[in-house]
């Protein structure tokens, strides 16, 4: 199973920029999106149908802000709107699909860059999420997270660690939580295959970022220790977004 991870930063402005095309050149079996920021009637839902998806869509209450989705070529027999949180679930935040042999995540954790207001509500999501999946994961079948998390967990994941060391998404608080995340269920797939610096999924507009490759790896898809990871990668080439998409593929 091919699992494809993508912030988006808008799926109107990505579908104008050959979001299409990139997905049909690269044939996952599920999508995972993340800040759509568009509500479900502003989706072209068609097209994603056309090549043979079932999607499902929880945007956020406030327009044109955050969201995420999942587009689903495999069966899906249930799905989860959510997790549970007045205020993270206003914000569209959590999706999940379960499959016949595991259930599949879309999330996009909320980002503390624009002051010590949201940075707080960024630590009582890292709270309150990691509660969330160990109880989920009482009840369900093996589960893989892909999204943004907005984190950089290791020095090897951000092109200046020296300069970042106090910037939200590499405090040391944050990358604490990382640690925690992936000593206990789940793997880091793109790092299981791919040890190697100066492989980032996010880029700043600003100073020609991208094209001097000083990025930052904050899109993960985090598998479930129960599962068999034989690929990963990203998508670094193709630009819809400020984000890359990141994939990984699975043996159940």
């Amino acid at each position: 199973m091919k699992i494809v991870t993508y912030n988006l930063n808008g799926i109107r402005a990505a579908i104008k920029k050959d979001l299409m095309i990139f997905l049909n050149q690269v044939q996952a079996d599920v999508i995972c999106f993340q800040e759509i920021k568009a509500d479900i009637g502003q989706i072209p839902t068609e097209l994603f149908e056309s090549m043979g998806y079932t999607c499902y869509w929880y945007p956020a209450v406030k327009k044109g802000y955050s969201g995420v989705g999942i587009a689903s070529k495999i069966p899906v027999f249930g799905v989860k709107y959510g997790c549970n949180h007045p205020l993270f679930d206003n914000e569209g935040r959590v999706i999940s699909i379960t499959l016949a042999n595991c259930t599949i995540m879309s999330a996009y954790f909320p980002s503390g860059t624009t002051g010590d207001m949201r940075q707080q509500i960024k630590y009582e999501f890292l709270t309150y999420f990691y509660d969330y999946v160990a109880e989920f994961r009482k009840e369900n079948h093996p589960l893989i997270i892909a999204g943004d998390y907005n984190i950089c967990h290791k020095a090897i994941d951000i092109h200046n660690p020296i300069s970042n060391k106090n910037s939200s998404g590499f405090l040391p608080e944050e990358r604490a939580w990382m640690d925690k995340w992936f000593d206990a269920d789940f793997q880091d797939s793109f790092r299981l295959i791919n040890p190697t610096p100066h492989n980032y999924t996010w880029w700043s507009y600003r100073a020609g970022a991208r094209k001097n490759n000083k990025g930052w790896r904050i899109d993960y898809i985090s598998v479930d220790k129960k599962l068999s990871i034989t690929n990963a990668g990203l998508f670094a080439n193709d630009m819809q977004s400020d984000h890359c998409a990141s994939f990984c593929e699975v043996s159940l």
